[in-house]
């Protein structure tokens, strides 16, 4: 069993599954979908986010290439983190309804291994192309601007876009393994993308209303405080304010980053070890 093997074995082992894992979504039709919706909305979002003669919301600075793939991660959390949820909401369910499941955990291998190989596994599958239209993205802000981010800064973004997608990953694989069919499969992905992508905002205003915070005025503070404490408790929300750090002036924000930071290792542990637990228990 598993249990024998060395430490340096298993991590072999877990690194071919997750490969064969991410070959397997990379070689899919949704693979086609997902790229085609990266490249429309990354590629195209750089390219007219930098361009000198559009006109932004006063108040949104585009002067430098970082403040370009700011506002460019606004198109990663509509499309990479839905390309999550296109590879990810059936992953597991679909494995239980066609009985390969009983087939992988009858395998001898730790069914932590094997979590964990399909986490990444997705994630890598999810991460590869979105870093690829970010690339490309990059070239475009260079084309109109004539100005590159610089090494930390693309590679800052990119671990944070690394980071959100696995704590996608994490939430879409807990969601499949709940779910026992098809219909309840798509309703759990979906709708835990929507939860943080749409719904979110709702819940920060319901909660600001509700302790008497003035969500009126744009200036207020106060507000600004309260929606990035509500914001730790999202994906999403971590995310932005993990980009928001590495801005200058007005446009850091008000939490420390320690705060920020604690937040995100918390959200890279918690899903992936709440989907472990639950794949551990797992009846095929």
């Amino acid at each position: 069993m598993s249990e024998h093997i060395s430490p340096r074995g298993r991590v072999a082992t877990v690194l071919t599954l997750a490969r064969f894992e991410a070959r397997q979504h990379l070689k899919s039709h949704r693979m086609f979908a997902l790229a085609s919706l990266l490249f429309l909305f990354i590629v195209g979002g750089s390219y007219g986010l930098s361009d000198p003669n559009s006109r932004l919301t006063p108040g949104i600075a585009t002067d430098t290439p970082y403040e370009v793939l700011f506002l460019v991660s606004l198109f990663v959390l509509l499309s990479a983190t839905l390309g999550v949820v296109l590879l990810g909401f059936d992953a597991i369910s679909r494995r239980r309804l066609t009985k390969e499941l009983a087939i992988e955990l009858s395998q001898p291998i730790s069914r932590s291994d094997l979590a964990l190989a399909h986490l990444l596994g997705l994630w890598t599958a999810a991460f590869l192309p979105t870093m690829a239209a970010t690339l490309v993205g990059v070239t475009m802000v260079h084309s109109q601007m004539d100005a590159w981010p610089t090494l930390a800064e693309l590679a800052y973004f990119l671990g944070a876009t690394a980071l959100v997608l696995f704590w996608y990953s994490s939430i879409q694989l807990l969601a499949s393994s709940l779910a026992r069919d098809l219909g309840s499969a798509v309703t759990l992905g979906v709708g835990s993308w929507m939860l943080f992508t749409f719904v979110w905002l709702l819940v920060t205003a319901v909660l600001a209303s509700i302790i008497g915070v003035d969500m009126t005025d744009l200036e207020n503070q106060r507000f600004d405080r309260f929606s990035e404490i509500i914001d730790l408790f999202s994906p999403n929300g971590v995310y932005q304010l993990l980009l928001e750090d590495r801005l200058t002036g007005d446009a850091t924000p008000h939490l420390e980053s320690r705060f920020i930071w604690l937040a995100a290792a918390l959200w890279t542990l918690i899903p992936a070890l709440l989907f472990t637990a639950r794949f551990r228990s797992i009846r095929p």
